[in-house]
């Protein structure tokens, strides 16, 4: 099972990019085209979040558009930059998982990897939480999953990531949702966005994972104490690859144009070379 994770659109209304300078719009195109040149394709597309960057009905009818091009079923949670309910009725009746009112949680089934994608989004806050009742759900998905192999999918991280411009703005959960997620070992991956860079590290007894930007990306900065600033570095999406055998593999896309793939035509000198050993006789 292939899996593309994209993140972060920040689809803007036609001719007002974002931050003044920033072509959200291009990116989300030429990230979609970057997954239908894939060979194979996924299986299937998961968005994490922040599909508008100001919750507009044009924004939205944006993303739509560009995302109904994918052949393969697409799977979308909110995140901070969108509205929930402006989401849920643009984007409804194309994400048929989605529930008309309430938190967008729900579960894909279709796989031999279930998908439980989950609603962080605080009106009115750049953070997340994971409150007792989305807790609750989550805890009775993982209950109904008799164990298969899943993906949890978010927008906001729900662990820190040692960047303090970053983690200011996390998940709040609290420790019985990590005992949760430890105490379901098939869990491959915790999957989010928001942060605008790839990060990966271990949480609670599996991978979290954040997946970068299509457009614009968080500049790294270690300082303490620093905000976040945004750079213009090469958007990227991330693939995750089930098997039977390896579980999930994560991969990292670079989108671009970055010439032709080569074959590789070693030097002789290459020590890895086999060739027979020189006689000392």
């Amino acid at each position: 099972m292939i899996i593309a994770q994209l993140s972060d659109f920040h689809a803007r209304p036609h001719g007002r990019p974002a931050y003044g300078i920033v072509d959200t719009n291009a990116a989300i195109r030429a990230a979609v085209d970057a997954v239908l040149a894939m060979d194979p394709r996924p299986d299937c597309v998961l968005v994490t979040g922040d599909l508008s960057d100001c919750g507009l009905v044009e924004e939205y009818e944006i993303v739509r558009a560009t995302l109904r091009e994918l052949p393969m079923p697409v799977y979308a949670v909110p995140g901070n930059h969108d509205r929930r309910e402006t989401f849920a009725e643009i984007l409804g009746a194309d994400l048929s998982c989605l529930p008309r009112a309430g938190f967008l949680h729900y579960t894909v089934e279709d796989f031999p990897v279930r998908l439980i994608g989950l609603d962080t989004v605080v009106a009115g806050q750049d953070g997340g939480a994971i409150c007792a009742e989305r807790e609750a759900w989550l805890a009775d998905r993982l209950r109904e999953g008799r164990g298969r192999p899943a993906l949890i999918f978010m927008h906001h991280p729900p662990f820190r990531v040692g960047i303090d411009g970053m983690d200011i703005m996390p998940c709040r959960v609290s420790p019985d949702f990590v005992e949760l997620i430890a105490r379901h070992p098939e869990i491959e991956r915790v999957v989010c966005g928001h942060y605008h860079r790839p990060i990966q590290l271990r949480f609670a007894g599996t991978i979290g994972y954040v997946a970068p930007g299509t457009a614009h990306q968080v500049a790294l900065d270690l300082r303490p104490g620093e905000e976040n600033r945004f750079i213009m570095e090469p958007p990227a999406f991330a693939v995750h690859v089930w098997r039977p055998e390896t579980g999930i593999v994560s991969h990292l896309q670079p989108i671009g144009d970055f010439g032709p793939r080569r074959d590789f035509v070693l030097d002789p000198a290459y020590p890895g070379l086999a060739r027979p050993e020189p006689s000392h006789a």
